[in-house]
């Protein structure tokens, strides 16, 4: 299960197909890949980076249709300091993401609900799955509010910025997705590191007194995170183990990174109905 392109290089995404969608009065780029039942893939910050469309296409060749949105950075381009840095700082002010706003949902989150619905009816099955990474970590959260998001996996959520022990989702909010969980016997699926700086150990403690155990976290440990040839941003600007499944990932046989990516698409197999674990 090892794509043949290199993560450390530019990517083209020549095997996407890049659909402009309008959903709520909004035009965004996904880029969509395989068959089988949804799964949404959110990028991490800068955007979306070879690493990121790595763990889309292991997604896509577990047997699912990948919808990878590009909601911030340049598509394909490895992660700079500069250019990361000034993604940032772009998300940070824009109005449809709250960097530093505890207790309130991003607007996107509206977008992207739609664009479950909208997967939902192109592609079947019983639903769609979501994963969230970073500074979309909590959105896979507030998507289950959407009746076709069976399967939401979150990893590194890291907003508010500022509030390491507050979660972007609202108290209100918070509690419908617990009901809908508990009335659907679903669950949350959730990764860490435990040295993580953006993602604390006090956030994922207040994502369990919510959630209850319908939060299912998974914490590695910090000697699991790849620490060679990283992307300039991860290397400098992140500077701590972070990224899950993308940059801090090891891609090696027994490794506890794809340990959690097979748990992660093995998550969606099962609540999905469909896929390929093997």
């Amino acid at each position: 299960m090892k794509p043949d392109r290199n993560p450390n290089l530019p990517d083209p995404l020549d095997d996407f197909d890049p659909r402009e969608i309008t959903l709520e009065g909004v035009a965004k780029v996904v880029h969509v890949a395989g068959t089988g039942p949804a799964v949404i893939v959110m990028a991490e910050m800068p955007g979306i980076s070879p690493h990121v469309a790595r763990f889309a296409r292991w997604v896509r060749d577990a047997g699912f249709t990948v919808y990878m949105p590009s909601l911030f950075g340049r598509d394909g381009a490895v992660p700079e300091v500069e250019e990361g840095t000034a993604t940032v700082r772009r998300a940070c002010v824009s109005a449809e993401f709250r960097a530093f706003a505890a207790d309130r949902a991003s607007p996107v989150t509206q977008w992207l609900r739609a664009l479950a619905r909208l997967a939902h009816r192109q592609c079947g099955g019983p639903g769609v799955g979501a994963i969230g990474m970073c500074f979309t970590g909590n959105f896979a959260l507030t998507m289950a509010l959407e009746a076709a998001v069976l399967a939401p996996v979150l990893c590194q959520p890291s907003l508010p910025l500022d509030q390491p022990a507050a979660v972007e989702s609202p108290p209100d909010e918070l509690a419908a997705v617990r009901q809908r969980l508990e009335r659907d016997r679903l669950s949350v699926l959730a990764y860490r590191f435990e040295g993580d700086r953006f993602c604390t150990a006090q956030r994922f403690a207040a994502y369990a007194d919510a959630l209850g155990e319908r939060f299912v976290a998974r914490v590695l440990p910090d000697s699991a995170a790849n620490r060679h040839a990283l992307p300039p941003f991860f290397a400098q600007v992140v500077a701590s183990p972070h990224s899950v499944v993308t940059a801090h990932l090891i891609d090696e046989a027994g490794q506890p990174t794809i340990a959690a990516r097979d748990e992660i698409l093995a998550f969606f197999a099962l609540r999905l109905g469909a896929g390929k674990t093997s």
